[in-house]
Order: structure tokens, then C-alpha cells, then sequence
């Protein structure tokens, strides 16, 4: 899992890998990128849980366009936007976000599976672990887990300081 920066067109909006991380860990949802051969692209919205390592999970039914299109093409990219603030009489947007470029992987072993699943859990439903783990389980058999390995990544920020004006 690189972080890196270098292709950033504006070097100046840099957001630091600490920060980066931060974003990683609390984003609520991101938008996955996939590249389907007789379709061209297609990009939804997801939730995820990462693993405070060099993957990201994500749920979803067991078969699909988004399955199909991972199947060709395991490349992906994912994308996460952090807090973001219009500011209307300078017609501009302060943001926050990350780019991730990602392998996709599917039929993952049962442990990984609910692995990934506490990981939602913990995430999403905190405080309700033992209700949400065997929900995890009842839900196991008609639910797709789908790994993304991080392999590059990037952040950027606009920040607006108030005191320019």
C-alpha cells in the first residue's frame, strides 16, 4: 500500500497520509470505479470497512453488474470524499478525499468472510456486536464479501483560510 502523491496535478492541496488515514478509517461510504469490457465504465456508491491494514471490504449480493464487470477486470478504483463545505460568495468548495487503486478479489474463505463482516459491524454498528454478528450469519450464505488490496494511493484537500479576505 503506497501513498503517494506524485501524481497530483495541485501540489498545493496535498492531504498528508496521516490525514489520509483518518479519512480512510471514518469515511462513511466511497465510490467504486469498475471498468466493464462491453459496457464501458460504472461507478456506485458502497459502504466499506477497512482493516487497518491494506484492505478494504465490501458487501453486496451475489451476483451483479459491478461481480460481472470485477470478474473481467479486477482493477478498480475506489474513491472517498471527506467533509466538504460550499462556500457560495467565493464560488468555491473546500474538500477533503482520497483515490484509491485497488485489485478486487472474490470467493474469500468463510473466515475472512465474517472477518470482514465484524469489520462492518464494528463500523457501522458499534455497541451492537453480539446482535450484529449473528445477523452477519444468518446473512452469510446470500451475501458477497469482496476484498480491495490497496496498492496506490493519493489524497487532496482545499482548505480556504477566512482570514485572506
Amino acid at each position: 500500500m503506497i501513498y503517494s502523491n506524485s501524481d497530483v496535478r495541485r501540489q498545493d492541496r496535498l492531504l498528508d497520509e496521516k490525514s489520509a488515514l483518518s479519512l480512510l478509517k471514518t469515511g462513511e461510504y466511497g465510490v467504486l470505479s469498475v471498468l466493464c469490457n462491453n459496457t464501458g465504465v460504472y461507478g456506485l456508491p458502497v459502504s466499506y470497512a477497512w482493516n487497518d491494514e491494506k484492505a478494504l471490504y465490501l458487501h453486496c449480493a451475489t451476483e451483479g453488474r459491478k461481480l460481472r464487470c470485477m470478474d473481467s477486470n479486477n482493477s478498480v478504483s475506489f474513491c472517498v470524499v471527506g467533509k466538504t463545505n460550499v462556500i457560495p460568495d467565493e464560488f468555491t468548495t473546500e474538500y477533503e478525499s482520497i483515490i484509491l487503486e485497488c485489485r478486487a478479489h472474490r470467493n474469500l474463505t468463510e473466515e475472512e468472510r465474517m472477518s470482514a463482516l465484524a469489520l462492518f459491524v464494528e463500523k457501522y454498528s458499534p455497541g451492537e456486536r453480539t446482535a450484529g454478528l449473528e445477523y452477519a450469519r444468518k446473512l452469510s450464505g446470500i451475501t458477497e464479501i469482496i476484498r480491495l488490496d490497496i496498492i496506490k494511493w493519493s489524497g487532496k484537500r482545499k482548505r480556504v483560510d477566512k482570514e485572506d479576505k
